[in-house]
């Protein structure tokens, strides 16, 4: 059975993993008759917001792990003991959380720096040859982990100019895609998909992380 990790940053949209992402790409690798192997970081997230106001909480610190679990239903790792001998794939769903928990490009854009053992797996994965797939933000984490290697990896977070700008100032190539449609640099066995980025629709999202789970799974050497 093909193992396919799914690298998370919390639980919630404002601080953490985008949950509708995070599901839907657990149900399609399950479709796919493949094993999701859920990993994220064991450190304390950015910080925690109260997602009816939208408002931060004062005082308040949460582990980006124990959140994590939460959408795994208990069943994770810390991201330090995983290595690209052990996974076949790895899938990373958006929310703020990727671009603020494992990595800072939401408070720091192009400068940004990235959480060591994420950016070691990245490239533990890039250096096997093994299936990447980013959705939403989490492109932003792909392009930052490479950031030092030169490698131009096309990646699409929809048609968002900014972010496409901050994107291809870290080294990537930029290509706007449809809102429920995916972009496979098949060079670097690479995919993603905008999800929300750019959905207006939670069906929307559902059809682009299929796609992707399946072209993600469908690089798999």
């Amino acid at each position: 059975m093909q193992r396919i990790g799914v690298l998370l940053s919390g639980c919630g949209v404002y601080d953490g993993a985008e949950i509708h992402e995070a599901v839907f790409t657990l149900l399609s690798i399950d479709k796919a008759s493949a094993e999701a192997v859920m990993l994220a970081p064991n450190e304390l997230q950015m910080h925690t917001i109260d997602h009816v106001s939208g408002n931060e909480v004062a005082d308040e610190n949460r582990n980006i792990l124990k959140e994590s679990a939460r959408i795994a239903r208990g069943n994770i790792q810390d991201v330090k003991e995983a290595t690209a001998d052990t996974l076949d794939a790895l899938i990373l769903p958006g929310g703020f959380g990727a671009a603020k928990n494992l990595c800072t490009f939401a408070t720091e854009g192009v400068n940004c720096s990235i959480n060591p053992d994420v950016q070691r797996l990245l490239l533990e994965m890039i250096d096997s040859r093994k299936p990447i797939g980013v959705a939403c933000i989490a492109p932003a984490v792909l392009a930052r982990a490479l950031k030092d290697r030169g490698i131009a990896v096309k990646l699409t977070i929809g048609k968002d100019p900014g972010t496409a700008q901050a994107l291809e100032a870290m080294g990537a190539k930029h290509i706007e895609c449809e809102v429920d449609d995916v972009i496979v640099d098949r060079e670097h066995r690479v995919v993603s998909t905008p999800a929300y980025m750019m959905a207006t629709r939670i069906s929307q999202v559902e059809t682009g992380l299929d796609k992707l789970v399946k072209e993600v799974i469908a690089l798999i050497g």
